[in-house]
């Protein structure tokens, strides 16, 4: 019998009610008011400063629930369960008619999104495929193209709720499209290993 199989598939973990009611409640009424950075592209989305997780005892507890299953994902990344450090947080604040343009995370290796808010379905995180290179492509693509998983372009995630948590690797594309909704919270952080090891060639990260 034939068989299809998806060789190197890149990993997503959704940790629903990873963040308990009243850590979310606090989190999204403190930073709200601290997300003064105005986005470059969209001037419905603000964000706070880069915020490490000792800047709050909110974030102190959110990163005590978060890094476990940090370590849970980085060994679907890396074969072996590592010790993790979350290197960055920050708010982000979008508004109705607000969008977060595609873009991904440099200088870390897990990046996430804890929902703070409901989201509505406009603005539910979407995942895309590297843009590529400059080279010519050709693609089939009309009304009568069914579209799966090797050959889609972009994945819709599920709708959140607050306190769900999404893990992925910081290198994957990824936007929100334009917020016809309420306004939506969320807490998006960066993470790195403690280090990694090649058969002896070591290096060591600190966040």
């Amino acid at each position: 019998m034939d068989e299809v199989i998806g060789l190197f598939p890149t990993p997503l973990m959704r940790a629903p009610a990873c963040v308990p009611e009243a850590i979310v409640q606090g989190l999204a009424a403190h930073f709200s008011a601290l997300a003064t950075e105005e986005n470059n592209s969209s001037a419905n989305l603000v964000h706070t400063r880069m915020l490490q997780p000792g800047d709050s005892p909110l974030l102190v507890e959110a990163a005590g629930l978060i890094t476990p299953k940090l370590v849970e994902f980085g060994a679907l990344l890396f074969g072996e369960r590592l010790g993790w450090s979350i290197k960055e947080m920050w708010v982000n604040v979008l508004d109705n008619g607000g969008h977060q343009a595609m873009h991904n995370h440099a200088n870390s290796f897990i990046s996430g999104v804890v929902y703070l808010t409901p989201a509505d379905p406009s603005s539910r995180t979407v995942f895309m495929k590297s843009p590529g290179g400059v080279d010519f492509s050709f693609k089939n693509d009309h009304a009568g193209v069914a579209t799966g998983p090797y050959n889609a372009e972009k994945w819709i995630s599920p709708a959140p709720s607050p306190g769900d948590l999404v893990l992925f690797p910081s290198y994957l594309m990824h936007a929100v499209p334009p917020n016809a909704g309420a306004r939506r919270i969320t807490l998006a952080l960066n993470a790195i290993p403690a280090g990694l090891d090649s058969w002896g060639y070591a290096i060591r990260f600190a966040g």
